[in-house]
């Protein structure tokens, strides 16, 4: 009997889950470039000790299907997926003027593969909000994405692509309302711009505030039009622990989720808010860091967790793994089972490292401040704002395929996937108006006629089924592919509000 994909009861909230993991081989390959923080070789080290956790064998294991242009300028503009697509460092100096146009050099470095990279995280991301999409699982898993900086025609703050910003459209096909929580240490400036004038869209934004890169996340920044009080922004200082980061998350979004009724929720885990981060200034612990995660698992909404920040990649790794743990309902033990990676993780070799004792600089009275504040604009929102559909894309149905075992170790899962037509949600930038400090942020209108034509999207996922064991070598992938429906062309975007 299959077993995988779900997880184990655990705890008060020990209910069930089906769990959905995406991961390519290929994404620990990629390099930013020497002495850069930003290393995608922590993904491969966060898969190693999932595998030999053993957690692998109580998910789905899938390899994400690359986005392509069309899935990526639903958002970004056409001609900076082009300079995308064909940059290269042996061709960069030639275009000089494009890379400062789109703020691509040094902290969003040109590197082999760029693009690929790009195609793989965002693809990721995309993939899980459609698996949610189709009721395929409870949770989905991207720990290469969740790059929160990248901007329309822009990167920015080592993101190029704003995968999370994709995945929502595509949550919003199935879903009136979409809630995205972001616990990384930097604002998540690039999704709360993309969607600052709609009510369609929460973003919650727990974050390291002043003298502090993106240098955005004002608690005065609400929102903007249709989307006032649909942006929260919680600004933190330096030193922040557990129990006082607690203190904050769970009243808040315990009140967004009771007031917006969001039907999925997407949480950026960026675990540069860790204590001992290379670039971070936090003190939470790895269990203070999961704490969101489970406490947003427990409200049995369909949830996307992406990764983001994180520059100690030893602690990032650890991070992801104990949150895969809470995500599937299973406590993992302290002593970490012996991997590939394992001297990175000495002296001690345990999953979890102790926070340090740097002074926590957010006062009892200004934690209170914060918290009543955005309370109190939580308190001017109207509950849960329904959205009229004169016409919606209808839900694609996909067959299931005949299972076939072939002997223990291999599984089939070979069900067509993916994906329902659609419209496309394209954001403009935020303005800043000079005689208010509201930001008026206009986006593309976005308006679901009786005439708008719905997109299909790409729908082939390869399955990896994969064992893991808590000693020995990393097991071996057996690969199976979801070949889904052909893809039409797409037809001309209609004007929709959002």
């Amino acid at each position: 009997m299959e077993t995988g994909g779900n997880s184990l009861a655990s705890g008060p909230d020990g209910s069930k889950r089906k769990v959905y993991y995406f991961y390519d081989t290929e994404v620990g390959n990629y390099y930013y470039g020497q002495g850069h923080p930003m290393k995608p070789h922590r993904i491969r080290m966060t898969h190693a000790l999932l595998a030999h956790y053993g957690l692998l064998q109580n998910m789905h294991v899938v390899k994400p299907v690359p986005a392509r242009d069309k899935d990526l300028c639903r958002f970004h503009a056409d001609d900076y997926v082009s300079f995308l697509r064909g940059i290269t460092p042996e061709t960069q100096q030639d275009q000089l003027r494009q890379l400062k146009r789109f703020n691509v050099g040094e902290d969003c470095p040109v590197f082999d593969g760029l693009y690929s990279f790009c195609q793989t995280y965002a693809g990721g991301s995309v993939g899980g909000a459609v698996k949610l999409n189709h009721d395929y699982c409870d949770i989905a898993i991207n720990w290469a994405g969740g790059l929160h900086h990248a901007k329309k025609c822009e990167a920015s703050g080592f993101c190029y692509v704003n995968d999370i910003v994709l995945s929502i459209l595509e949550l919003l096909k199935v879903h009136q309302r979409v809630l995205y929580v972001d616990i990384d240490i930097h604002h998540g400036d690039g999704v709360e711009e993309a969607f600052y004038t709609t009510d369609r869209v929460m973003t919650v934004s727990f974050h390291k505030f002043g003298d502090y890169f993106p240098g955005t996340g004002d608690i005065r920044d609400i929102g903007y039009s249709k989307g006032k009080y649909y942006s929260l922004n919680v600004p933190l200082d330096d030193g922040i622990d557990d129990e006082s980061y607690q203190s904050l998350f769970k009243p808040i979004i315990g009140k967004v989720m009771e007031v917006y009724r969001p039907g999925a929720v997407v949480l950026q885990c960026g675990a540069d808010s860790l204590s001992g981060d290379r670039l971070g200034c936090f003190n939470l612990s790895i269990k203070g860091h999961a704490e969101c995660v489970r406490y947003m698992r427990s409200f049995n909404v369909p949830l996307l967790l992406l990764g983001g920040g994180g520059y100690t990649i030893r602690n990032v790794a650890r991070c992801w793994c104990y949150e895969t743990g809470v995500a599937l309902g299973v406590e993992l033990e302290d002593k970490m089972p012996q991997h590939e990676y394992y001297e990175y993780f000495g002296p001690d070799y345990t999953l979890h490292v102790a926070p340090s004792n740097m002074e926590n600089k957010n006062s009892r009275q200004l934690l209170d401040e914060i918290r009543s504040k955005l309370l109190d604009n939580l308190s001017k929102l109207q509950h849960a704002p329904s959205v009229q559909f004169q016409e919606r894309p209808p839900d694609t149905e996909f067959p299931e395929a005949d299972e076939d075992q072939e002997d223990d170790d291999r599984r089939s899962d070979d069900s067509d996937d993916e994906n329902e037509g659609y419209k496309s949600l394209v954001g403009r930038v935020k303005r800043e108006l000079h005689d208010t400090e509201s930001k008026d942020v206009v986006m593309d209108d976005i308006k679901d006629s009786e005439h708008a034509s719905a997109r299909e999207m790409d729908a082939s996922f390869a399955e990896i089924s994969l064992k893991g064991s808590n000693s020995g070598s990393v097991p071996a992938a057996d690969v199976k592919i979801e070949q889904g429906n052909s893809t039409k062309p797409d037809p001309p975007v209609s004007d929709m509000n959002l």
